[in-house]
C-alpha cells in the first residue's frame, strides 16, 4: 500500500500518457493504476509534458503506451464531439471538499452551467464560493470534471486552469452539440 504522499507524487509509480490534438490544441491524457490521474489542455505539448512531470515529480514517465493513446483518442472525441458521454476511468485524488466539488461539476449536464455559489449550496457550504473556485483551479482533470461549465453568478466567464478562450470554446462546442 503506498502512503497519500507517494500517491500524490507518484513515487515509485509510473505514469503513462499521450498527447492528442483538438480544436482547443494539444491534450495531454495520463494514466496510472487506477485510471486516468491527468487531462491537461494547452498549446505546447512539451510545456504539457513539463506540467505533469512536476505534478508527479517522482514517478517514470511513459509516453505513447497503447492504453494513453487509445485513452487521449476517446479525451479528443469527447471535447469535439461532447453530446456523447464518455465514461472514463478516473484515478481522483483532492481534499474531501475538492472530491465533493468534483462530484457536483460531473452531475452539470454538456450545455448547462452552474455559479460557483450554486456548487458551494450543492455541496453544504453556501458561504464557501472560494474555495469552490479553487477546488476547480486544482482540477488536472480537463473535461473528464468539467469545471468550465461553472461560471460567475451573473452568467460570465471567469477564471479557468486553461484559459478562459478554453473555457469559452468547449461551451460553445457543448451548446453546438
Amino acid at each position: 500500500m503506498t502512503s497519500i504522499k507517494d500517491r500524490a507524487t507518484g513515487a515509485n509509480a509510473e505514469v503513462h500518457f499521450a498527447v492528442g490534438e483538438c480544436s482547443l490544441g494539444s491534450v495531454l491524457v495520463a494514466t496510472r493504476g487506477r485510471g486516468i490521474c491527468a487531462i491537461l489542455l494547452g498549446d505546447d505539448a512539451n510545456v504539457l509534458r513539463y506540467e505533469l512531470q512536476a505534478r508527479f515529480p517522482q514517478a517514470r514517465l511513459v509516453s505513447g503506451t497503447a492504453d494513453a493513446v487509445a485513452l487521449a483518442a476517446v479525451v479528443v472525441q469527447g471535447v469535439e464531439s461532447p453530446a456523447h458521454a464518455i465514461e472514463l476511468p478516473l484515478d481522483v485524488h483532492g481534499t474531501p471538499f475538492q472530491r465533493r466539488v468534483w462530484q457536483t461539476l460531473r452531475k452539470i449536464p454538456p450545455g448547462k452551467t452552474a455559479s460557483y455559489a450554486d456548487i458551494a449550496k450543492c455541496v453544504g457550504s453556501p458561504k464557501s464560493v472560494r474555495a469552490v473556485a479553487q477546488a476547480c483551479a486544482a482540477n488536472a482533470l480537463a473535461v473528464a470534471i468539467p469545471c468550465h461549465r461553472v461560471v460567475r453568478s451573473d452568467g460570465s466567464l471567469s477564471g479557468y486552469r486553461w484559459g478562459v478562450e478554453r473555457k469559452r470554446r468547449l461551451l460553445d462546442l457543448e451548446a453546438r452539440a
